[in-house]
């Protein structure tokens, strides 16, 4: 567990909730703005991402009249056609003004409260300029810390028609930091009826 002399510097990065979705699996409602325990989950995001960064933004493409009522900037994305969650890195990659980007989607509202220290810690570690979350399981590529530095590459990916976050990742080198001991974080909501089940 990281310590605290070993947190990242205050202005060192930016956090991006990634809401910028058509919600397919929702039957095209807005996963972000869905209630759960009475608020929306963009919500229970930001309370738990908002703490760990220097700035917190809400990737939103739709409904942004409702996502500003939350009193996070707004950045929706420059590539268009909803392109997916690295669509939304793109953006906050574009935007932000601090060396280094977080992403988190809208629909975990679990994530740990040291993702971005552990991330932070082993890209500091490594040679590479991207980190991603992993547990026994699997990878959770749409955990990053991304270096802004990777914006060109990014950019180059999407335009060439590339959609898949771990094809993207994988290809930039990315580091998996393992989060095995707290694996149940990154459970996330994909249809209503998981909503409805807690």
């Amino acid at each position: 567990m990281p310590t605290t002399l070993s947190r990242p510097p205050e202005d060192a990065i930016t956090g991006i909730i990634l809401a910028g979705g058509l919600g397919t699996r929702m039957g095209g409602a807005d996963k972000g703005l869905q209630l759960h325990h009475g608020k929306a989950l963009v919500c229970h995001v930001a309370a738990r991402l908002a703490p760990q960064v220097a700035r917190l933004m809400i990737n939103a493409n739709r409904n942004q009249s409702t996502y500003a009522t939350f009193g996070y900037p707004l950045v929706a994305d420059h590539i268009s056609g909803f392109a997916g969650p690295l669509a939304g890195l793109h953006a906050a990659l574009s935007t932000a003004h601090t060396p280094l980007v977080v992403t988190a989607p809208c629909d975990s509202p679990d994530l740990p409260y040291d993702l971005v220290d552990r991330l932070y810690q082993a890209l500091r570690a490594g040679p590479a300029n991207l980190a991603i979350a992993r547990t026994a399981e699997r990878i959770h590529p749409v955990f990053c810390l991304c270096h802004r530095s990777l914006l060109p590459q990014l950019t180059a990916y999407l335009e060439g028609g590339g959609r898949r976050v771990a094809a993207w990742c994988a290809a930039m080198g990315a580091i998996e930091v393992d989060f095995s001991d707290q694996g149940d974080a990154f459970g996330n909501f994909n249809t209503l009826d998981d909503l409805a089940g807690h």
